[in-house]
This record gives C-alpha cells, structure tokens and sequence, in this order.
C-alpha cells in the first residue's frame, strides 16, 4: 500500500495548474533578480553559474535514472541537443543579456507574448488546429497580464519605443517557444533524466560565451548578492520551475500551459500587496478577471501532449 508522502507526491505531480502556479511564482522573481544584479553579475555568467548549480543538486537524485535510461538519451540526442540549446542555453541567457538594457517590466510585457507564438509555432510545424475559445482566451489572458504590468494604462503601449534589450528578449522570446513546442519530441525517460540531460547540454552550448565574456574583462563580483542571486536562479526558477513546466506541457500541452504563465504578472502582484504593502488597484483586480476568464475559455479545448 503506497505510503502518504507517495500519494502526496503522486497527487501534486498529477495537477498541472498547481505545478504551473509555482513555475509563475518561480519565473517572476527570474526577471527581477536578472535585472536586479546586472552590475554586479555579467548575464553570460548568470547563465552559466545557474546550470551549474542546478546540475550539481540534481545529480545525486538523476544519477540511477540516467544511467538506465542511457541507451535511449544517446539514440534521441537530437532532440536533446535541441531541447537543450533552446531551452537551457539560448533562452536564459538572452534574457539576461536584454535585460543588462531593459527594464524587469519590459521583460514581461514581452513575455506576455509567448502563449500567441506558441500557438502560431504549433499551427506551423505541428498542424494544430487553432480554434475560437483558443484566441479568446490568449487574447482576454494577454490582456489581463497587460493590464496589471503597466499599471492599468494599455495607453502606454503606443508611447513605447523598443531598445536593444527589448530585442533581445524578443529572440529570447522566439527561442523559449520553439523549446516549448519542441517538448512534445522529449525522450521517453524519467524526468530527471531529461533535465539532467538538458542541463548538461545547456551548458555546454554557454561555456564557450561565458569565456568569451570574461576575455572581455566582464567578470562577476564576488559580492553576496552575486552568490544569493546564483542560488535562488540555479534552486528556483531552474531545477524546479523547468521539472514543473515540462510536467506541465506534458498534462495540458504547450500552449495551454505557456498561457497558463500569463498569472506571472498576478502573483508578481500579490507579492507586492503581501511584502511591500502595495495596494491592490482596480487594474489588478480586472487584470486577474481578464487572466482568469482567458485561461478557462483556453482550456476547453486542452488536449494533453502526452499520456503520463
């Protein structure tokens, strides 16, 4: 008879919204800490130092699952080696790097763009039908975010000038919704596997940028934000945050769970009203409506990408 702590487990791991909330949670503060250190942290080596950390703590739990599931990593090393690129090596450290010359806020407006291209990307290489409660609900979700990041002035969008940063994190942006979709072609192995995997490659693909960055005499401060930031980057918004979000696309499908993201700006709210004695405004409350209302409508079409 499975313990309580199995069934626990077994019931957490089997609530995509539930995992997908903590992915937000962990991804909100992603942007913060990325922008928050910039001078003191280069974004190559915030990359770098993220995947290392992430790949130091999973191991000891991956090790017995890789080295059964070996035979099938090396025959899909394709897919790995995409998955891992995009997903590990490309996506975080162009946001870091756009985010040396753009604002935190910038870097979700943009993101607030990813569950559009996911859809568009999945209509393109995967033939998926795109349906009416599908676009509603990306359009009332994408709203609702925009909404609560410019402090319920959509206004502001036409005064907006794009920089380099924001181009960067547009790429950024492209990249993290190929990986997204690309999900769908992961190897069937254990999780843990996968990540360890994909972390690996991850990088790999950034370790020829990162010494580039310091021959450029853009090295990191061995300050304590330096090594708060490394931790909180390689613990939350890397080891967990990417188990729950490919569990997530696994129960619910890519688009249904990168739309699932848009609650970033609500919990980034939240946050707010509960540690900074922020107000709740009226933009927040009808951000969360819109947020709310789009996912519902999305999801009576979500079709899981993959038997668990």
């Amino acid at each position: 008879m499975p313990s309580p702590g199995s069934r626990l487990r077994s019931w957490f791991w089997s609530r995509p919204y539930l995992l997908l909330t903590f992915t937000a949670l962990f991804w909100a503060g992603n942007s913060l800490v990325g922008r928050a250190v910039r001078d003191v942290m280069p974004p190559v080596a915030l990359a770098f130092w993220r995947w290392t950390l992430a790949l130091v703590i999973l191991l000891p739990f991956a090790w017995p699952y890789l080295r059964r599931d070996f035979g099938v990593l090396k025959q899909e090393w394709k897919w790995l080696l995409a998955l891992g690129t995009l997903g590990i090596g490309g996506f975080n450290t162009l946001l870091y790097t756009g985010l040396q010359t753009t604002t935190a806020v910038n870097g979700l407006l943009l993101q607030s763009l990813q569950p559009a291209l996911i859809t568009l990307l999945g209509a393109w290489v995967f033939r998926e039908a795109v349906r009416g409660p599908q676009i509603i609900g990306i359009a009332l979700a994408m709203m609702g975010a925009l909404l609560i990041v410019l402090g319920g002035d959509l206004a502001a969008l036409a005064k907006w000038q794009f920089n380099p940063g924001d181009l960067v994190i547009c790429a950024a942006v492209v990249v993290w919704s190929f990986y997204s979709i690309l999900l769908r072609k992961r190897p069937a192995v254990h999780p843990l596997s996968f990540l360890a995997a994909t972390f690996l490659i991850g990088m790999m693909v950034i370790a020829p940028f990162y010494l580039a960055e310091i021959a450029r005499g853009r090295v990191m401060a061995h300050q304590p934000e330096s090594w708060l930031a490394i931790a909180y980057v390689g613990l939350f918004p890397s080891l967990i945050a990417y188990l729950f979000f490919n569990r997530g696309v696994e129960l619910l499908g890519s688009a249904a769970a990168a739309m699932y993201l848009n609650i970033m700006p609500v919990i980034g709210a939240g946050l707010a009203a509960l540690l900074l004695s922020e107000p709740i405004r009226w933009f927040h409350v009808l951000g969360v409506l819109l947020v709310g209302s789009g996912i519902a409508a999305a999801a009576r079409r979500a079709v899981p990408s993959r038997a668990s």
